[in-house]
């Protein structure tokens, strides 16, 4: 079954939120693994960020939602402070959703009940109303019809598919991907892929980690290179991957191309 694209709100309707990152530093003990990271993510862009493993690709990420904290610097989200002193952390994860690598469905719980789990704990939406978004994102990500399977039911590809809308119907204003991928089967990423796709010509701020440099060039707004905890290169994709200016780029894209 082909995805369509995710007829949600909450991308172009709500304008794109631009991300910052001034001057970012976390370490864990003596690990240095984020060194000073100064980035703008522009708002209704795709960003994806690439690297070799344990380049802290995933530790930025998880710094956007406070998952990690950094030591120092700041990060803005729209203009806000998130990590300033008495941020709503659960406010935050409203605004931002975030899609890993592993699916974190609740095995116990059906497709409806997964989505629209959030929806009713933490937004406060009667059984009706979580219902009737949590079904117009199954429908936008091809899963019309899946909504009282359990994930054991279901392909890797259309789990993650579910973790998606289970995103989605929250109405982010950011989407944040960490190789969201590479734990499909090789047959199975083409259709996560042209979701995501889909979801970024709506318009919707996102931030993908990924191994997926066909995906980078083709939907990138501005690719990110990351090594070592600190940012090598940034530029648009066919300067990125065409003229690479640095001889770690060069040699990482040797490696992956």
């Amino acid at each position: 079954m082909t995805a369509q694209t995710p007829a949600t709100q909450t991308p172009a309707a709500q304008g794109g939120q631009r991300i910052l990152y001034d001057g970012v530093n976390l370490s864990f003990g003596a690990h240095h693994v984020l060194h000073d990271i100064t980035l703008e993510i522009p708002g209704g862009q795709t960003t994806c960020i690439i690297g070799p493993s344990g380049s802290g690709k995933s530790t930025l990420l998880r710094c956007t939602n406070l998952m990690e904290r950094p030591q120092t610097g700041r990060i803005l989200i729209g203009g806000d402070e998130i990590t300033a002193k008495g941020t709503d952390i659960d406010r935050l994860r409203r605004r931002v959703g975030m899609v890993f690598q592993h699916f974190h469905l609740f095995s116990h719980l059906d497709v409806m009940e997964n989505v629209t789990l959030a929806l009713r704990k933490v937004l406060g939406l009667g059984r009706e109303e979580a219902e009737a978004r949590a079904m117009a994102q199954l429908e936008a990500v091809g899963l019309g019809g899946f909504e009282r399977r359990r994930p054991a039911d279901l392909s890797g590809g259309q789990q993650q598919r579910v973790a998606i809308a289970r995103s989605l119907a929250m109405e982010p204003q950011v989407m944040l991907f960490d190789e969201a991928t590479s734990a499909l089967d090789p047959e199975l990423v083409k259709g996560v892929l042209e979701l995501m796709t889909g979801l970024a010509k709506t318009g919707m701020t996102m931030v993908v980690v990924t191994h997926e440099m066909r995906f980078a060039r083709s939907v990138a707004g501005q690719v990110v290179f990351m090594d070592k905890g600190r940012i090598v290169e940034q530029a648009e994709p066919d300067r990125m991957f065409d003229r690479p200016e640095s001889p770690r780029l060069q040699h990482f894209l040797d490696q992956v191309l």
